[in-house]
This record gives structure tokens, C-alpha cells and sequence, in this order.
């Protein structure tokens, strides 16, 4: 597991491609997993890699409150694709004399070939963002909706859950499943916009229906 040397535009390459669809190196949130990742990198990745560079710039906006993000920090070979090797760090027998350290350097001349070096890729990023069509991150969400007894409409009960309308909401099929002693739930499929609908705002919406809602839960929720 890892993302190879990520000093090297071939670890970079590898990184990219692994968010190409995820927002984060784990889970939903910034974490230290996203973290130990960026320190290991040692400049913004180049332009064409804009799933990489958008997500370091995103991470480098909480380089103030990066001791604070949930999680542990791990060895960075914890992270990444599976059937790649971490070789971040690893020695090297020789190195490009082209190589530009974008941290800085001892050699002003060069440092501020680095400096314009970013600023260019920077820009070369910002101008391909503002031309592609922004992607609309989206969820899969299983949810069980339970009655309150055997003597619950269940169709009624269908009815006022797909009643429930809103802007990136949209329902799907649905099943009725045995619960036991005669009750059954209604098993619900829908696929929501995640900056629009969020599972605690079904929750809130399903469960105002105290009339035919026990309770709701969620079975599954998967990114597209």
C-alpha cells in the first residue's frame, strides 16, 4: 500500500488517479491521513494533475488548524492504493539536473525561478477549473423506515415519505421487510446531491410523519 515516491512526478500520477473520485485520502471529512500525505509531498502538484492540486490546495487552507483534525496520524505506507509501494524518501542514485526544490534554496536565482514556477502552475490550475463544468458529488442511500405497529399503513406510509421533495433528492424503488411479529419496514432507495441533502435532513423529514414513523435508519449510503 502507498503512492510510491510522491517527490516524484510518477508518485504524483498515482495520487492524482486516487482522487480522481474521492475528496479526501479517507473518509468524508479532512483528517491527519490527508495530513501525513501533504507533508510528504514536496511541492504543488503540476496543473494537469488537478485532481491532486486541488486537493493540496484544499488541505494547505488548514495548515492553522491541521493539529486539530480528527484521526491518527499513520506511517504514510498506510495510505494509498493497495498493489502500490510507499517509497517516499528512499535514496536515489542520481537527480535530474533540472530539478527545481520549490521549498526554497540557498541560491536566490533559483529560488525565485521556483517562486514563478508555482505561480504559473497556479494559474494554469485556476484556469482549467474555471473552464470545466463543476462535478456534482452524489450518494446512494438505503434507508429503512420503521412503523410503529402491525396495524400501520404502509402504503400511507410510503406515500408521505415520497411526498418529501427537494432540490438534489430524487426516490427510487422501495420493499416492504419483515421485521418480525407481523411488522414490516419500508426498505427505500434514494440518490441525493451531497451539498444539497444531507441524511439527518431525511431523517428530520421522515420522522415528522410521528403518525406512521417509528424511527429511521440508514442501510447503506454509497458515493457514485
Amino acid at each position: 500500500m502507498g503512492f510510491g515516491d510522491l517527490k516524484s512526478p510518477a508518485g504524483l500520477r498515482v495520487l492524482n488517479d486516487y482522487l480522481a473520485d474521492k475528496s479526501y485520502i479517507e473518509g468524508y471529512v479532512p483528517s491527519q491521513a490527508d495530513i501525513a500525505v501533504f507533508e510528504a509531498i514536496a511541492a504543488p502538484p503540476p496543473a494537469e494533475l488537478f485532481h491532486a492540486l486541488r486537493w493540496y490546495n484544499h488541505i494547505k487552507s488548514y495548515e492553522k488548524q491541521k493539529a486539530s483534525l480528527p484521526g491518527v496520524k499513520k506511517a504514510l505506507a498506510k495510505y494509498g492504493p493497495a498493489d502500490v509501494e510507499d517509497t517516499t524518501g528512499a535514496a536515489t542514485d542520481s537527480k535530474d539536473d533540472d530539478d527545481i526544490d520549490l521549498f526554497g534554496s540557498d541560491d536566490e536565482e533559483e529560488s525565485e525561478e521556483a517562486k514563478k514556477l508555482r505561480e504559473e502552475r497556479l494559474a494554469q490550475y485556476e484556469s482549467k477549473k474555471s473552464k470545466k463544468p463543476a462535478v456534482v458529488a452524489k450518494s446512494s442511500i438505503l434507508l429503512d423506515v420503521k412503523p410503529w405497529d402491525d396495524e400501520t399503513d404502509m402504503a400511507k406510509l410510503e406515500e408521505c415519505v415520497r411526498s418529501i421533495q427537494a432540490d438534489g433528492l430524487v426516490w427510487g424503488s422501495s420493499k416492504l421487510v419483515p421485521v418480525g411479529y407481523g411488522i414490516k419496514k419500508l426498505q427505500i432507495q434514494c440518490v441525493v446531491e451531497d451539498d444539497k441533502v444531507g441524511t439527518d435532513m431525511l431523517e428530520e423529514r421522515i420522522t415528522a410523519f410521528e403518525d406512521y414513523v417509528q424511527s429511521m435508519d440508514v442501510a447503506a449510503f454509497n458515493k457514485i
